[in-house]
């Protein structure tokens, strides 16, 4: 099946720009069912009889390109195309008021799928470096659709902060292949030493993974990326594209880092990366509450729930087995209802705007007696963001709390619990004027396609509480796990 990860969306984006457009419709969906059927296949087999590698013409590394499929590829695999047949079905409605940018969607669409399963797969610092750059390709292709010129300013501001981001990782994995001949991340786990060259090579691909993942303070091209995209482009970047430069991040971390992550160099640098976890929490969080647009309220909202993702390096560096293997959990259950919950949330507020015909927080007057359903819908992936219970993110958020105390790191259980406090406040404006206040214009009618693909995804992040035990013990099956360090 992982061959047919990359040859699927591959085909399929070539197809969408060759057949004719009566036929587009039924392409996509049988694309889509292949997708997710490679999808699950690949998942179930991982389950049965462990970690896979496949190697691409029979050649093996360090010639060859390895594909490595283990629980966490799988999870991540299973993660997007779930979260891609969802949106693409949500985008065959919402983009028909489109039809100059429908030509250009669906083959960027699959060109980002494509990388996407790339990156879940790859094995070694120079294929993800591929992976990473077509993926940043595509979606700023998809950012600028629109051909507004705020989303051309946008789409700029992110193509100059993905190229800047590549050159530094670049610039740290030339220094890694220098320094140790290899660029196989089993490899150069076993073979990285404390020395000046490694911690300039960590330095740089960090700092250039940072970037791309907008975390603060470098987080300045994504709320206009993100805010000012159409609604499915949106779910997309928000649930999947930024995940994989973290998951790059992760990997260095903790595959490669971990022989030499008790070095005083190392556990700082964690420390520090929880900090700016922290000021991503607090001012995306501060931005959301204020802004006036609801787009970008959701755009924030990413900005201040990838800061929980960086809480993994302080928790997992320096600490026992077991606040490690707490917050490694804590943080791919994070991942996994973010995904949900944040495509769910863009999606639901694509189709309010598209409603009101505006973008106002304040124009949501009267929208819970006009279009309940995806307020409804942005309710439900709200639960998730907060970390209410019974969602998948109230499990997250619990493990994070958990690991905190197991390492004795007080400071990152209040960060926690302080966090969720001012995500309810930016959450709970929306519902303030949707409820309490009446409605003053008209409202446009919408497909109900639009109202419940994006329930569909908020139920999922609700339903991921009540089945936690399955992504983690799929995550089992790796050797990616994070314990122990």
């Amino acid at each position: 099946m992982m061959p047919l990860l990359l040859i699927i969306p591959l085909a399929w984006a070539i197809l969408c720009i060759l057949l004719p457009h009566r036929w587009l419709s039924l392409t996509i969906r049988a694309g889509l069912l292949l997708q997710v059927g490679a999808a699950l296949l690949l998942t179930f087999d991982v389950y049965v009889n462990g970690p896979i590698e496949y190697a691409l013409g029979d050649w093996q590394a360090p010639l060859g390109i390895a594909l490595i499929a283990d629980g966490v590829s799988v999870t991540l695999i299973s993660l997007s195309a779930v979260v891609a047949m969802f949106v693409a079905i949500y985008a065959q409605s919402y983009l028909q008021r489109y039809e100059h940018e429908q030509t250009y969607f669906w083959p960027l669409f699959w060109f980002l799928l494509a990388s996407l399963n790339g990156i879940w797969l790859a094995g070694d610092l120079f294929n993800l470096y591929v992976g990473l750059e077509l993926l940043g390709l595509a979606a700023v292709g998809m950012v600028t659709l629109t051909g507004e010129k705020p989303a051309l300013h946008a789409a700029l501001r992110y193509l100059y902060a993905a190229l800047l981001g590549s050159l530094a990782y670049l610039a740290g994995v030339a220094i890694l292949y220098g320094t140790y001949g290899t660029l196989a991340i089993p490899q150069l786990g076993e073979l990285l030493d404390t020395n000046i060259s490694t911690f300039v090579a960590i330095g740089l691909i960090s700092i250039g993974l940072l970037l791309k993942t907008a975390i603060f303070p470098l987080h300045y091209w994504l709320p206009p990326a993100h805010g000012g995209a159409l609604a499915p482009v949106s779910a997309l970047l928000s649930a999947l594209v930024v995940k994989a430069s973290f998951y790059i991040l992760a990997r260095v971390w903790l595959d490669m880092a971990s022989a030499i992550n008790t070095h005083v160099v190392l556990y700082s640098a964690a420390q520090g990366l929880g900090v700016l976890g922290a000021g991503a929490i607090l001012w995306g969080s501060w931005q959301a509450y204020k802004t006036a647009q609801i787009k970008m309220l959701v755009a924030y909202s990413t900005v201040a729930q990838l800061g929980y993702l960086m809480l993994l390096f302080p928790l997992t560096i320096g600490t026992t087995a077991v606040a490690a293997g707490l917050a490694w959990q804590g943080t791919m259950l994070h991942l996994l209802a973010h995904g949900f919950a944040k495509a769910a949330m863009f999606m639901s507020v694509g189709t309010l705007v598209l409603a009101i015909g505006h973008g106002k927080v304040s124009d949501l007057a009267g929208v819970s007696h006009r279009i309940p359903i995806s307020l409804f819908a942005f309710g439900l992936s709200a639960v998730s963001i907060m970390g209410l219970p019974p969602s998948g993110g109230f499990n997250a958020k619990w493990l994070l709390l958990q690991s905190a105390m197991a390492s004795q790191q007080w400071w990152w259980f209040i960060l926690l619990v302080v966090g969720g406090l001012l995500t309810a406040a930016y959450v709970f404006r929306v519902f303030r004027i949707s409820f309490a206040e009446k409605a003053t214009h008209e409202f446009s009618s919408t497909p109900n396609t639009l109202d419940f693909t994006a329930l569909a995804l908020a139920a999922i992040a609700i339903a991921l509480g009540f089945f936690s035990q399955w992504p983690l013990s799929l995550l089992q099956s790796s050797g990616f796990q994070g314990g122990g360090l």
